[in-house]
């Protein structure tokens, strides 16, 4: 009689492993664990910058970018003050624990415009314009048409009529960077995830740099992008931080990992599965790059 129960037993035991396997979540996330020396404060609350204001755990460097290139200028974004807010267009505030760790000084504007793609090609169109590379300025909306800045320059404005897209002459020609944030605004209005995802080309999540896009396009649809990375003296394991504006529009910020609070908010680029993020999930083939 006691074998009986005995024998029972262990069957129940083998049936709730096998039910807790079989309903483990697959797309969950998995960080590979990292080897540091000893605990490090991760944000120098005096940093005015991406690169100033996050500390790197031990053992890493941040990773070498040249001069004026994309990457430099993510990296060294001006950040407000530690602990500040992230501010709605409508002036309200975003009371989110546990989803950003800074907030990136750039205005947003007064209208629901610049949500999650468009910060993105915010960024993107700041940097160009700083640089005066104005024909590398351009966004494709929704409907597949190229926007040009370089038109813009040249005083010609867009006729949108259904699905149909022209330019016609409309001012003289003008650069200031008024006339910039107009255009940006337009390219808001009128794009988002699903054209800039058709737009961009897909990359490597082994081949991750800065600069680089996580993308859903959809409606709605996500994007996040990676503003800093850093990478292993030893064992060549690589971390990146990550920036995302939201809807409604709102201050770009840099986002904590709610996975691995121990290097939050750096991520590490070893993981299986989904990455995940405080307000979405994305898949490794989701990366794109700027040309």
């Amino acid at each position: 009689m006691k074998l009986s129960y005995w024998i029972i037993g262990l069957f129940m035991v083998l049936l709730a492993i096998a039910f807790k396997s079989e309903n483990t979540p697959k797309n969950s996330i998995k960080e590979a664990p990292l080897k540091t020396e000893k605990p490090k404060n991760l944000i120098n609350k005096s940093g005015t910058t991406i690169k100033t204001r996050f500390n790197l755990p031990e053992g890493f460097q941040r990773v070498t970018v040249p001069q004026n290139s994309f990457a430099d200028y993510l990296q060294n974004l001006p950040l407000k003050p530690d602990g500040s807010k992230v501010q709605y267009y409508n002036g309200a505030t975003k009371h989110a624990a546990n989803v950003y760790a800074g907030v990136i000084d750039m205005d947003i504007g007064k209208r629901d415009l610049q949500q999650c793609a468009d910060a993105i090609m915010r960024l993107r169109g700041e940097y160009l314009w700083q640089q005066k590379a104005y024909d590398k300025i351009h966004f494709d909306f929704t409907n597949g048409f190229q926007v040009d800045y370089t038109q813009w320059m040249k005083g010609n404005r867009m006729r949108i009529e259904g699905n149909k897209t022209t330019w016609y002459p409309a001012k003289t020609p003008s650069n200031t960077y008024k006339d910039f944030r107009a255009y940006m605004n337009l390219i808001f209005a009128y794009a988002g995830t699903l054209s800039l995802s058709k737009e961009l080309p897909s990359i490597a999540f082994e081949d991750m740099q800065i600069g680089d896009i996580f993308i859903q396009g959809g409606s709605p649809g996500h994007a996040i992008i990676v503003v800093d990375m850093a990478k292993h003296q030893e064992t060549g394991k690589q971390l990146f931080l990550l920036a995302q504006s939201y809807m409604p529009a709102q201050d770009i910020q840099i986002l904590q990992n709610p996975i691995n609070e121990a290097i939050s908010p750096w991520y590490n680029q070893q993981f299986t599965g989904n990455l995940v993020t405080p307000e979405w999930q994305f898949r490794k083939g989701d990366l794109k790059r700027f040309e």
